[in-house]
């Protein structure tokens, strides 16, 4: 048979669990089922399981999916026809507890046959191998027919795929191509028959589903969204090797498939454990797990499963697609792609498995996506590509804490961080204390989280500046983190709380810019937050007192503010109060109050709204709370094991209201699972009760702050485009600051007299001028700037009153 007909894409009606939007939800691999990975140390291709089927394969590089999808598909060819996915039941297990090696039993309802998959990815190349045996009544077995059903979604599109049967050495094999990449399928038998077919009108699903036989052998299916089937002339045989190859050219593809399928499965899985010992997971974390180290396994090779093997140290979020099943062609960036935040994360949770090695890896990656100006893209593709372009302080001060503790950890080699640090800092100083967005992407302004980050890497880039025999820029460092600090409260507390009847005084989740203020809003003056992602006319827009979350607790994880500060115990009342789910796995809390960004209360998946729901991560950033306050967090640890998936995998969200929607209180969501920031925060918890102190803290910021052995900051930072006031008090210093050099002209006389000051440069971190004023001066100060490298005056006057010391 020819060219099948319909190549559109499937909309409504019944069909297979890979269909499009309009389908009776099914999950995808980030869903409530027994969820796992697999991945090949040594090659360069990912997969994820989810219902017992191989759901998603990632190549060669992980940020975009290749296929969605590859089942079996069975019938007795007159009775009955089962799809693997949604009509067996399923059973999981990991070959061997270190390595990524999956184990999956798809037995029939009614007992008469199961089907074993054993499934890895070759270690030398980019193929996906599935080891099948069919077990049950020999009578029953000889009667079956089983089919391979794969769709392609080769550059991580559904539409615009084409495919065709080819014979490769007597051999039939599927293959599919779209823009630049291609893919294979074969058996180690080979196929009896195959056909290529569009989903919906001419695939094999539709096929079997009409009468239980294989009637279509269709020889190509052009240039739509399509499925590939082969049938497994199983007869007489009881097991077999299904190969699934991708790479950037056909021929590749397939020589890349056929050498793999022709290797016994034995071979490849000995190869395939014996590479993953190599990699060991560090046995002394698991004192303190309660499950005798079982998520510490996963965790560990999870997270080294996210790094790209082209790109060096490049982490992606998650291979997972949240709520895959509702996302269509033109959604291709979120958890495929590389956030410097969640990066760091998992190099620093590396790090506390002893593996620096990876740490340095992703830092040398990090220096190789840097702008110009030290800043880095809000979020990328592996390839260092931007693809949001938002501005997050916190992530740029990440990779300098990273440098700092890779230089403490003697882990740096010849690496030369300085000035890669030295930009990165500048950024700080020039764009800080408004961030753009806080760590949940959305809003701008002052963020407890964003300034606890923006601090310790300040601290942080000044002890590699006095390192380097730079202690005038170390000094500025310093005062710069102290100053901020000196106004955290000022800047993120609300004295006037109305969420808990006995806490006036607490942070808030972020504070809006004031009029003037970089990224302000048009309503800029009331103190009001806009939340995103919550459902057409709900209340979108709250006062900054109303809305909380536990971005604070970053002040004490990395030594701004000590465990036992009144604003810090106060505030743990309010979102315990607020954010807290109970749920019969242990407590965990949103996000922040109001969130809109989780599965729908209908139960439905979160596309462009829905609600909030809780995160295994943030159980352990409270149990890390927990450890520095000095009390026991064995309960919290456990409460992060059971949220697992069987597979181990930890979600970005569990579902937390009762039973519904085929949906468990403290089971996970559609959200993103695994999430790696998840497992690289349980790996950090599990060092830092091994210490018995928080890993992530920094004992410079912790001495300087939280154990209060500085000075109060004596100064108070003007910026002429990004921060300009009209008050300060008296005896401290007006610093003026800007990117480029300057000379000012001040009077404290109303310019009967002037002064002229020349600005200090220093490098990445700009030019700064000191006004000295005394505790006892009165009136207020002055100013203009001349800008002599580009010859011209500022043309307006600056003021600046002074008020008496409190």
């Amino acid at each position: 048979m020819t060219e099948p007909v319909s190549r559109y894409r499937w909309i409504d009606g019944d069909g297979p669990a890979f269909g499009a939007p309009g389908l009776e939800p099914r999950w995808t691999s980030s869903a409530k089922d027994a969820v796992s990975t697999a991945y090949a140390a040594s090659s360069k291709i990912w997969f994820t399981v989810s219902h017992g089927i191989l759901n998603e394969i990632y190549s060669p590089t992980i940020d975009r999916p290749q296929i969605r999808d590859m089942q079996f598909l069975i019938t007795d060819g007159e009775t009955f026809f089962h799809e693997e996915r949604r009509d067996l039941l399923h059973e999981f297990e990991y070959i061997d507890k270190d390595a990524l090696a999956v184990r999956v039993r798809n037995r029939d309802r009614d007992g008469r046959y199961t089907i074993v998959r054993e499934m890895i990815s070759d270690p030398h190349y980019p193929v996906v191998l599935v080891h099948v045996r069919l077990e049950g009544d020999e009578q029953f077995l000889s009667r079956l027919h089983l089919y391979a059903l794969l769709s392609p979604h080769l550059e991580g599109g559904g539409m615009g795929n084409s495919g065709r049967v080819a014979d490769v050495a007597g051999k039939s094999v599927l293959i599919a191509w779209r823009d630049n990449m291609s893919l294979a399928m074969t058996a180690d038998c080979g196929f009896s028959r195959a056909s290529c077919g569009f989903v919906g009108a001419s695939d094999g699903w539709q096929d079997l589903k009409q009468n239980f036989r294989m009637d279509w052998q269709f020889d190509r299916a052009l240039n739509g969204n399509i499925a590939l089937m082969g049938e497994i002339p199983c007869e007489h045989m009881r097991d077999f090797t299904l190969a699934i190859g991708i790479s950037e050219s056909l021929h590749a593809a397939l020589a890349a498939t056929m050498g793999s399928v022709a290797v016994p499965f034995k071979r490849h899985i000995s190869r395939f454990i014996t590479q993953w010992h190599r990699i060991e997971t560090p046995l002394n974390l698991a004192e303190h797990s309660n499950d005798d180290g079982r998520l510490l396994h996963i965790s560990h090779n999870v997270v080294l499963a996210h790094e790209d093997k082209t790109f060096s140290g490049a982490f992606i979020a998650s291979a997972s697609i949240p709520w895959g099943y509702a996302k269509g062609d033109d959604d291709l960036g979120g958890y495929h792609l590389v956030w410097t935040r969640d990066m760091v994360q998992t190099a620093t949770a590396m790090m506390a498995c002893g593996r620096v090695d990876t740490a340095l890896r992703a830092l040398i990656y990090l220096a190789c996506t840097q702008k110009p100006n030290g800043a880095f893209s809000q979020n990328f593709w592996v390839n260092g590509e931007p693809y949001w372009t938002g501005i997050q302080l916190d992530e740029v001060a990440f990779p300098i804490m990273l440098a700092w503790r890779l230089w403490q950890l003697d882990g740096l080699e010849n690496f030369d961080v300085f000035p890669f640090v030295e930009r990165a800092a500048g950024f700080l100083v020039r764009f800080s204390p408004v961030t753009q967005q806080e760590r949940w992407e959305e809003a701008a302004g002052y963020s407890p989280s964003t300034l606890a980050a923006v601090i310790a890497g300040l601290i942080c880039a000044a002890d590699l500046a006095r390192l380097h025999e730079s202690p005038e820029l170390a000094r500025f460092l310093e005062e710069q983190a102290d100053w901020i600090e000196s106004h955290l409260e000022d800047w993120t507390v609300t004295n006037n709380g109305v969420l808990h009847p006995d806490v006036k005084r607490h942070y808030m989740r972020i504070r809006p810019p004031e009029c003037g203020e970089p990224y302000a809003h048009e309503d800029c003056g009331n103190e009001k937050v806009h939340i995103n992602n919550l459902a057409p006319n709900e209340k979108s827009d709250f006062e900054a007192r109303e809305i909380v979350d536990g971005g604070f607790l970053e002040l004490v994880r990395y030594g701004v503010r000590a465990p036992n500060d009144p604003v810090i115990v106060d505030t743990l009342k309010v979102i315990d109060s607020v954010l807290r789910r109970d749920t019969p796995k242990g407590p965990c809390w949103l996000r922040y109050n109001h969130d809109g960004y989780g599965q729908r209360t209908d139960g439905g998946p979160f596309v462009g709204w829905g609600k909030g729901r809780a995160w295994p991560l943030l159980t352990g950033e409270r149990a890390h709370y927990e450890l520095a306050a000095g009390r026991d967090i064995g309960d919290l640890i456990a409460t992060i094991e059971r949220f697992a998936s069987d597979g181990g995998m930890l979600p970005e969200q569990i579902w937390d209201e009762p039973d519904a929607y085929g949906l468990v209180l403290g089971g996970p969501a559609g959200s993103a699972m695994p999430l790696v920031w998840a497992h690289s925060e349980y790996l950090k918890l599990l060092r830092s009760a091994l210490d018995g102190k928080v890993f992530d803290c920094i004992p410079i910021v912790e001495e300087r702050y939280a154990k209060g052995n500085h000075s109060k900051s004596h100064i108070e930072v003007f910026k002429v485009v990004r921060r300009q006031f009209h008050h300060m008090t008296a005896g401290k210093t007006l610093r003026i600051t800007s990117a480029d050099r300057f000379q000012v002209v001040w009077s404290v006389d109303n310019w009967q007299s002037t002064r002229v000051l020349d600005s200090t440069q220093l490098g990445y971190a700009g030019s700064y001028a000191d006004i000295l004023t005394a505790p006892e001066q009165s009136g207020g100060v002055s100013f203009t700037l001349f800008w002599p490298e580009e010859n011209r005056w500022e043309g307006r006057n600056f003021d600046v009153a002074l008020e008496p010391p409190a």
